[in-house]
């Protein structure tokens, strides 16, 4: 089998995990476009995309018209418009050339649309209403708008040729993904920014070159005219942001305006006011000149890692204010790294301790800090419990990066071994980080961030872990990320079932966020990872909660879709009263499952799941000690073990002589009792 027809059936199959076997067109189609956007967004392709399906015929002055998403920039200077066809077959499908420029001419229809204001035509609970109202309101600042064609067929070169008409007063880009483009966009394959300055920018720009003394390094000071620096931003875009850092473009700030006052009044100051750019390179080509100065001829895999508003505010006042720039200079410092395999740890801390006009938060990078790797770890050693007519457990696989699954698949070198690896990490059971963002924050309680979507949620989850600490990484919190992925899932299941007609994704993280809340969050997590799926009474229970999230959504006034990202959206549904199964608190753990973020945290929270079934024994420490092969500390072999259990957390730390050591050894041995 070819790569790309591999990869059209392993895309079709995420397809189908993302919307539970649901085969609704529009439904498969709407989760087709969630992972590509997500794709994109991830290799810095797109950024802050917001999917609302809208398709129309044509009406009198309005053209026919279809948007499937989009993505309007915080300075509102550039937009993305998508349009997506998905043949959902598993195959690579040709695309004829008319279909591409039929597709085009949709979604340039409905930019004209949005321009001319058509959002007032149309209820504030289309779903398309915002994006519309949001595009009219920033027609005057657009300067360049990308309009996207995806596809999971296959458009041949000559077929991608159409004309790209433009529209008076902005800058029309027309952007082609298709199966071929879109199988590139793997792990170590994005495509870098190589800047020849020799042959496309003029010639070479003059620096100040130094060396680190440990070699891990070299770095480069240099000033760059205004317009050069605008023409690389008109040529690359967001593609110049290093993706492990936020996109940068909120361009209502102080410091934009700020930019872009100093640009128009004082061009000759901004030099003195402006703290430049912070970039890297993977390589660099170099050479002196008759003076001795150093001078840059090209730089390979460029990216700013700090200074995107400066970028913007140049760009956006030299391409749609017209502003003379060409007597701006930028500062720049270029960092070259030594060593390509710290590419990863090192780019993040530059940008992170970089002096900047914005504080970047650790919630603007990207998934390759310590909490996400030994998720990773634990997802590729950590095996299931056999299940009925299994032989053997599998794997639930995090995929960290993007396109990691499909390569340690292609890693194995026949098919019987593909095979294999397949049934140990099944792609029913790989999940992302978004995915991760969504299980964690359904279950604590914030269903409106969910409703976000994936990359705003996955950034809300990421700065909670910065405020509140990272979770505890362990083979607990692990299988309880499991337990809340096939609670999510099948939750995702039983919502289709019902045929609500829509808003699915909203109604599944409302119901999940209501019940964990009634149970206090004892949902027995442990159960659902030792049997791989949910009881018949938490099923019955999720149909019944689903039932009334979906009553509680379509009563929302205006946009249902905006309403269910409000808070208060989510604290009235909380109040909601909904009879429930007899049995359902019968199956409610005695604990709840709330991660820990320290040791002492995971040793209280396991000290609670242990202690309970002990309270009434009346066995000495010694005999426990015979019991499970374990010793404790020798001078309470004769206390009871109820004198320990009846005590919660808080209380048996106040015990004198009972470090966290002691502690530790006090829960494995009440645990080994229990086992």
């Amino acid at each position: 089998m070819s790569e790309l027809k591999q990869f059209a059936q392993d895309l079709h199959q995420e397809v189908l995990v993302r919307c539970a076997d649901d085969d609704l067109p529009r439904m498969r189609t709407n989760a087709f476009t969630e992972c590509i956007l997500e794709r994109l967004a991830e290799h810095n392709e797109t950024y802050n995309t917001e999917t609302s399906y809208y398709s129309d015929s044509s009406r009198g002055r309005w053209p026919a018209a279809q948007s499937n998403a989009w993505a309007l920039s915080g300075d509102r200077a550039t937009l993305d418009l998508f349009i997506v066809l998905y043949h959902g077959t598993g195959h690579a499908e040709t695309v004829s050339k008319p279909e591409v420029a039929r597709h085009f001419g949709l979604l340039r229809g409905f930019l004209r649309r949005t321009i001319e204001g058509f959002y007032v035509k149309l209820e504030e609970s289309n779903d398309v209403f915002e994006a519309a109202r949001q595009i009219h309101g920033a027609k005057n600042n657009l300067a360049t708008v990308r309009l996207f064609f995806i596809t999971d067929g296959v458009v041949s070169s000559r077929s991608a040729e159409v004309a790209q008409e433009q529209l008076p007063g902005m800058e029309l880009r027309y952007v082609l993904w298709d199966l071929v483009k879109l199988s590139r966009l793997r792990v170590g394959q994005r495509e870098v920014i190589d800047l020849d300055f020799m042959q496309n920018y003029g010639g070479p720009i003059t620096c100040i070159a130094t060396r680190d003394k440990s070699l891990e390094y070299q770095t480069l000071l240099a000033f760059l005219p205004a317009p050069l620096l605008a023409k690389i931003y008109g040529e690359y875009g967001q593609r110049l942001l290093e993706r492990n850092v936020r996109a940068f473009l909120q361009a209502k700030g102080k410091v934009n305006k700020g930019l872009q006052q100093t640009l128009r009044d004082e061009p000759h100051r901004f030099l003195a006011y402006n703290n430049g750019l912070c970039c890297t390179a993977a390589e660099i080509d170099l050479e002196l000149d008759n003076d001795g100065h150093a001078c840059l001829k090209r730089a390979k895999d460029f990216q700013i890692v700090n200074g995107g508003q400066t970028t913007a505010s140049i760009f956006h006042s030299w391409k749609k204010e017209r502003v003379d720039i060409s007597d701006v200079v930028i500062q720049v410092k270029l960092t070259v790294l030594t060593d390509q395999a710290k590419m990863a740890d090192i780019v993040p801390l530059i940008s992170k301790y970089a002096n900047s006009q914005n504080k970047v938060n650790t919630a603007d990078f990207s998934a390759n800090g310590k909490f996400h790797r030994q998720l990773e770890q634990l997802s590729r050693t950590v095996w299931t419990l056999p299940q009925s007519g299994m032989e053997s457990g599998t794997h639930w696989y995090y995929e960290r990066a993007r396109g990691s699954y499909l390569d340690d698949k292609n890693r194995q070198r026949t098919p019987a071994r593909m095979r294999e690896w397949v049934q140990q990490n099944p792609p029913h059971q790989k999940f992302t980080k978004t995915d991760l963002a969504k299980f964690e924050h359904a279950w604590l309680g914030h269903p409106h961030l969910v409703c976000k979507g994936a990359e705003k949620n996955f950034v809300a989850l990421a700065q909670k872990h910065e405020d509140d600490g990272e979770p505890l990484v362990d083979l607990n919190f692990f299988k309880h990320v499991v337990a809340r992925a096939i609670l999510f899932r099948t939750a995702e299941k039983l919502v289709s079932q019902q045929s609500f007609g829509g808003y699915r994704a909203n109604i599944v993280a409302y119901t999940i966020a209501w019940l964990a809340d009634k149970s206090g969050r004892r949902i027995d997590l442990e159960r659902i990872w030792n049997h791989q799926r949910l009881s018949p009474v938490l099923c019955d229970a999720i149909t019944e909660v689903c039932k009334a999230a979906n009553g509680h959504l379509l009563a929302q006034s205006g946009n249902i879709g905006e309403a269910s990202k409000r808070h208060e959206c989510w604290e009235a549904f909380r109040k909601v009263e909904v009879a429930l199964p007899g049995a359902w608190e019968q199956e409610l753990a005695t604990h709840a499952f709330v991660a820990p973020t320290n040791e002492e945290e995971a040793l209280a929270a396991e000290w609670e799941k242990v202690r309970h079934k002990l309270v009434n024994d009346s066995r000495t420490i010694e005999v426990l000690e015979t019991y499970t092969g374990k010793t404790w500390v020798p001078a309470k072999r004769r206390d009871m073990v109820a004198s320990y259990a009846v005590l919660n957390w808080e209380k048996l730390r106040m015990k004198p002589g009972l470090g966290l050591k002691r502690l530790r050894l006090l829960v494995e041995m009440f645990a080994a009792a229990q086992d």
